[in-house]
């Protein structure tokens, strides 16, 4: 059923893992999405064409989230395509190598927080300003705020930032009937997941998780279209932990 036809989204990082899924699953249920990538060309062109047999759209835009502009870009491009800006998904990421604090370099740290911070920020800021009201912002964050993996403080510094911006917009953005929530998942069958771990940390993840599996990117994909749609109007200011029970 087309639940989002006639509403915009924007997913930040759609061409591969979690964000095709939600480009995916937006589409199908009826939005025009536009999402951003930053090299794979290919890979964004697989996500476009399948999208454009659902009942809505699918548009890729080449942006490197950590050049100044782009977030800002991304979104903007959406609303002059389509007369507006109903949904944003920050899912887009980066990762550093997994070292500990004395060895991280200062410039890996300025390029994941400037990917997976800044842009929220300057996206969610877009929104704020422009977003229609009644719109949704989901933002993707990660368990690791809460269970913390030695050699990971970067990435988890940053999505601990993505969390708090996400419980003050949801403040902010109330009185206009805007929700704003935080997806976490758990170990998520991705390329990301995949070229962090060895098979002996994969298998661990999957010891620890209730369900017995890793997750999938639809099943974190079907979590944040719940949020972005209908169903959702009467959820804000959450983190919604979508790990299998690892918590």
């Amino acid at each position: 059923m087309a639940v989002l036809k006639g509403r915009t989204a924007v997913v930040t990082g759609g061409s591969r893992g979690i964000g095709r899924a939600v480009v995916l699953r937006l589409a199908r249920d009826g939005a025009d999405v536009v999402f951003n990538y930053a090299r794979n060309e290919e890979a964004a062109d697989e996500v476009v064409r399948p999208a454009e047999r659902e009942e809505g759209t699918a548009t890729a835009l080449r942006l490197d989230l950590a050049a100044p502009g782009a977030a800002e870009e991304l979104l903007e491009a959406a609303r002059g395509r389509f007369g507006g800006l109903d949904i944003l998904v920050n899912n887009a990421a980066t990762l550093t190598a997994v070292v500990p604090l004395a060895e991280t370099e200062e410039a890996d740290f300025d390029r994941v927080m400037a990917v997976n911070a800044k842009s929220v920020f300057l996206a969610i800021r877009y929104a704020a300003r422009h977003m229609r009201d009644g719109g949704s912002i989901v933002s993707v964050s990660t368990l690791n705020t809460v269970l913390p993996a030695p050699g990971n403080a970067p990435y988890a510094a940053s999505k601990g930032a993505l969390e708090q911006l996400t419980l003050v917009a949801s403040r902010e953005l109330g009185a206009r009937g805007i929700t704003v929530n935080t997806v976490s998942p758990g170990a998520t069958d991705t390329d990301l997941l995949r070229s962090a771990n060895t098979p002996q940390g994969l298998e661990r993840a999957v010891a620890m998780t209730s369900l017995g599996r890793l997750g999938q990117p639809e099943d974190v994909a079907d979590v944040i279209a719940f949020l972005a749609g209908p169903d959702g109007r009467w959820v804000t200011g959450q983190n919604i932990r979508a790990n299998g029970g690892v918590l």
